[in-house]
This record gives structure tokens, sequence and C-alpha cells, in this order.
């Protein structure tokens, strides 16, 4: 099966210690519920190695077959779980990373499985891309933790939400996401209170409310079906968000970091949900990015 050039597409990164993951799943499941095509990616890295010795043509050859096996390897699972689904197949040459974000360009978005990798360790290791890719990306990225997450009934999405362009984006994707679920929204606004100043907590969180309640206006005329719920808690935004998403089908935040560097751009909030969240977590770029 293959899908046209430069349609839109839903983009999964294929690991090839892990083929059919949970993140595979994840990624088919929403190309039938997006009817868009399902394009598995798998990059060989250059070699970091220059020892005397070292066969970098044998090299590169092993992690070209090794690259060809997990994708078939995922093809397979992904036309057993969906017969008629539109899936083909990319091995590149490059960092990961990039060559993922590369593909962003004509992706709807691209769903990434977890190492469970440290902060060191992501920005050492030569195969992470859930950082750098949710950073740098010019669509949404996913990423899809593991398989012991338990949805509740009814099902809900969560979305973080800060006021900030980053979460009026990630706002529109989380009411998009919740009405081809069927499932409820729960818009989120965590509060730290300032340790210095004084201030009167009543008054800011009524503030607050205020804001959370403008910034999903005028959503519900679109999505009618969608039953959305305000919430200001007060404590640190990952912790909070993190306990938020224990049951959710999908924790939605923006992306509002700025600079080049890998995690500096994605912020802290999402770089923390990362290592924290409990479900599927889905960074929205910014629409002025």
């Amino acid at each position: 099966m293959t899908s046209a050039v430069g349609s839109h597409q839903i983009v999964v990164g294929v690991d090839a210690e892990n083929p059919a993951s949970p993140a595979l799943a994840w990624a088919a499941d929403e190309a039938v519920r997006r009817g868009l095509p399902l394009r598995l990616v798998h990059a060989v890295p250059p070699s970091s190695r220059d020892a005397r010795g070292f066969d970098e043509g044998q090299y590169r050859t092993a992690m070209h077959e090794a690259g060809e096996a997990a994708l078939g390897e995922a093809r397979l699972a992904v036309e057993e779980r969906y017969s008629g689904l539109d899936v083909s197949i990319v091995l590149a040459d490059g960092q990961p990373g990039q060559v993922l974000c590369r593909r962003a360009a004509n992706a709807e978005m691209i769903v990434l499985g977890s190492r469970g990798l440290s902060r060191v360790e992501e920005l050492l290791s030569t195969y992470s891309v859930t950082v750098p890719v949710t950073a740098q990306a010019s669509c949404p990225v996913v990423v899809v933790r593991g398989v012991e997450h338990v949805v509740q009934d009814p099902p809900y999405i969560v979305v973080g939400v800060d006021g900030s362009p980053g979460s009026v984006a990630a706002i529109d994707h989380a009411f998009d996401a919740a009405a081809r679920r069927g499932a409820e929204l729960r818009a989120v606004w965590v509060w730290q209170a300032p340790t210095i100043l004084p201030i009167d907590k009543a008054t800011a969180v009524r503030e607050i409310q205020r804001q959370l309640h403008a910034a999903t206006a005028g959503r519900t005329a679109l999505y009618p079906d969608v039953r959305l719920t305000h919430e200001v808690v007060t404590g640190h935004p990952v912790e909070q968000l993190a306990a938020a998403s224990e049951h959710a089908l999908a924790l939605v935040v923006g992306r509002r970091g700025r600079g080049g560097f890998t995690g500096l751009r994605l912020g802290s909030v999402p770089h923390g949900l990362l290592h924290r969240a409990l479900c599927p977590i889905v960074t929205v770029p910014a629409d002025t990015e």
C-alpha cells in the first residue's frame, strides 16, 4: 500500500527495538479516525564511531537491514489491525529527530513512542527523538508512553490552558480530538501562587476563572456535542496536569518556548510532562510559530 506524495498524513516513528509499539497502534487508530494515510518512518543515524578497524559500510548495511525488518514488522501489525488502511514506509538516513521533523511539513501529526530516557540521556543520545521533535516540528506531536494506561468512563481529554498563543492552538486541537472520540473535555488552568508578593487568592482565582472561560469561548458552538468543564487548580503545572492526565484519553498542551536549543524551544511544562504524564501527551505549536 502506498500513500500519495505530499498528501496530509499521520507520521509515526518506528523503533527497531519495538516496531509494533503502543505508539504504532495509537497512530493507526488516529489515521482511521481522520481518514488519512499512515506513514511509517525509520531513520538510520550516522555512526558515532571513529575507531581503527571499524567498517562503516558493514555498519550501515546492518542498520539498514534492521530498519527494513522493523518497518516490515510494523506495517504487518498495522495491516492486521486495519486491513484497508493506506500505509507506506520510509527508510531514511540521518539523525532520527531531524528526519522526522522534515516529515512534519506534510503531516497532520507525528506520533512517537518513548524510551523512558532521562533528561540527560535525551540530550546526549543519538537516538533521542521525543524532545527534539516535540520542540521543533511544525505540526502537533503525540508521545505515547506505554500500554498500562487506564481510561475513565465516560472518556475525557484534558487540555492545559495558560492564556498563551500555544494554549489557544491546544484548545482548538483538544476540541477537535474530543469531538472525534465522543469524549468530554476538561480545560485546566494551573495557578502558581506567588511566594513573595502578597495577593488575595480568592480574587486571583476568580480572575483566572474568567480568563479560562474567555479562552474557551466560542468553541462550544462549533462542537455542540463536546461537554466542556473548566477547572482552576493551584500548584505546579507539571504536577497538577500530570495528575489530571491519569485516566484521560490524552493530555493536550501548547508549545510556548523560544530559542534554538532543543529543550528550550519546547518550554518547561511540556518538557516536564513528557516524563510525568500518565496518558498520551499531545504538544501543539502556536499558530504564530
